[in-house]
């Protein structure tokens, strides 16, 4: 501000005077001697230079940001004090200029010039105030009368300035290679890139649009609508940031194609060695992002946990007899396979290969009641802590009894999980060693990525692994995975759903170092649904997509 305090507190006092009541140019300043070193208590009315000295120390103290000092110059003491420091520190806002009126007795009016300033925010705001100078009670002192409106007109009693975000900062999207993810040729990419700008916007160097708002007290009620003249002052986000992702854009541009083409799709592609997310597609794409925050029973996909149970445990080997009965009873639930097939004779792997139901629901009381979530949780960080980068649902099997705990063997009962879980399940049936998928890289944010308490026991790891490779090329699985060779693995699953006619149609299965998962609500057979789904995604990603 133009001028300057001098000497002691109430020996002389700086009046900043507006040019239309003193003539002054906009900075310009006069200066009026107190009457001396009076200390006696005074009374009467005010004077003139009294309101004045009065009105002039406040608004110096106050444009210099000294809320203390601009505190003890009115009678609100450590109120005043409080809601001084607010202005500043809480609303963001530094005075640059006061334009003071003409007196008319006790009351002065003034006008304000601020500026708002807020990680990276900047505004102006102009606005007219007014204080009054009364007597102080104790001693006589003119001092500013206190209430809130002297900061801002409209800041009634228990009133706050408060700063608020109305938009998250803008983030520009990457694929892992620098190719720009437009969601306009990416839709399904609309919720992942919408969490990317709300997780690490700031983080990654953007600015957040905010606003300056009058905000009731808290005990006032949270449903009411602010009033339309609430927000003081308004600063849109800024330029959107590069931010780089794992995802792959030709390997998205394929999972597009292909959820497009059908209804109710969801599915995720990951790279099984880091557990980078490469895809992430979802055919409703205003709708839930399913593909990682879904929670579905995910049927017969997860055998893949179970069958890893099993083979540790001894109750299974691949090519020792197994049983797989048409139905199969188990705590007063009466479990059936798929057309009542059956298996006389075989073995567990042709028991796998042909997703019999019966052949794991018979193991149900031969393991405790929390086995498979500790396996689902110990071996393939089914409900840990992800740091995926975007919203994502980890999965959850919880720990179940009798008859429910039989429905958890082969994916249903209280199972919840989504194409993004069992991708990351077949990838650690793949490398037997659980690596977290996520999509944005962990050195964003310094980030530590959740951990599996244990790997997969090697002899189990190698018979499931050789599972899946059958069940890929010559069980349930074959047809959707046509044209792969090589290192394939793969799993169907179906999924019953109350008051749906068909199932929700699974499938997850890897080829190389890429593997996908995939759902189709009300699909019927994952076979027959979700499984060309991934068999297109995996056979683009090997024709170089």
């Amino acid at each position: 501000m133009g001028g300057e305090r001098h000497g002691t507190r109430r020996k002389r006092h700086l009046w900043i005077a507006g040019a239309a009541s003193l003539g002054l140019a906009t900075a310009g300043v006069g200066v009026w001697a107190a009457s001396g070193d009076e200390r006696a208590a005074r009374s009467g009315p005010l004077t003139a230079q009294e309101v004045r000295s009065a009105a002039d120390a406040f608004l110096a103290a106050w444009a210099a940001g000294d809320a203390g000092e601009a505190a003890v110059l009115t009678d609100g003491g450590a109120k005043a004090d409080a809601a001084l420091r607010d202005y500043r520190e809480r609303a963001r806002l530094a005075v640059r200029e006061f334009r003071a009126g003409a007196p008319a007795g006790a009351r002065v009016p003034f006008s304000v010039k601020a500026e708002f300033a807020h990680e990276g925010a900047r505004a102006p705001l102009s606005y007219n105030s007014a204080l009054t100078v009364v007597r102080r009670a104790d001693d006589g002192e003119p001092v500013v009368r206190w209430e809130p409106q002297v900061l801002h007109p409209r800041l009634g009693p228990g009133k706050q300035l408060a700063v608020r975000e109305t938009a998250g900062a803008a983030v520009h999207a990457v694929d892992r290679d620098g190719r720009a993810l437009d969601t306009r040729a990416h839709p399904s990419l609309g919720p992942v890139v919408d969490g990317l700008r709300r997780a690490w916007g700031k983080t990654a160097g953007g600015r957040p649009g905010v606003e300056l708002r009058v905000v009731p007290p808290p005990s006032a009620t949270q449903d009411a609508a602010p009033p339309a003249d609430a927000t003081l002052v308004s600063v849109a986000a800024g330029a959107p940031v590069q931010l780089r992702t794992t995802l792959d854009a030709r390997v998205q541009q394929a999972a597009e194609r292909e959820v497009a083409r059908r209804a109710d799709a969801s599915i995720v592609v990951l790279k099984p060695s880091t557990g980078e997310i490469l895809a992430v597609a979802n055919s409703r794409t205003g709708g839930p992002n399913t593909a990682l925050e879904g929670r579905l029973a995910p049927g017969s996909t997860m055998k893949m946990v179970t069958g890893s149970l099993l083979l540790e445990k001894g109750l299974a080997a691949s090519d020792k007899p197994h049983p797989c009965p048409k139905t199969f009873s188990y705590g007063g639930w009466q479990f059936h396979n798929v057309d009542d097939f059956d298996i006389p004779g075989g073995t567990f792997r042709r028991s796998f290969a042909a997703s019999c139901n019966t052949a794991f629901i018979s193991q149900a009381g031969k393991v405790t009641d929390d086995s498979l979530s500790r396996q689902a949780r110990d071996v393939f960080g089914i409900g840990e802590k992800w740091s995926v980068g975007v919203p994502a649902f980890a999965g959850n099997v919880p720990v179940e009894h009798a008859a429910s705990k039989a429905a958890a063997l082969i994916g249903q009962g209280q199972v919840r999980m989504n194409p993004l879980t069992m991708a990351s399940v077949v990838s650690t049936a793949r490398t037997g060693r659980f690596k977290q998928p996520y999509l944005v890289a962990p050195s964003l944010g310094g980030r530590t990525l959740a951990t599996a308490r244990r790997t997969l026991a090697p002899a189990a790891h190698q018979q499931l692994k050789d599972l899946l490779h059958t069940t890929a090329t010559a069980g349930s699985a074959a047809g959707s995975m046509q044209g792969l060779r090589g290192d394939v693995g793969a799993k169907t699953g179906s999924a019953e759903v109350i008051g749906q006619k068909k199932p929700n149609g699974w499938f997850a299965a890897w080829h190389g170092d890429v593997a996908a998962a995939a759902v189709m609500q009300r699909g019927g057979r994952g076979g027959e649904s979700a499984g060309p789904l991934v068999g297109a995604v995996l056979r683009a990603v090997e024709g170089g997509r």
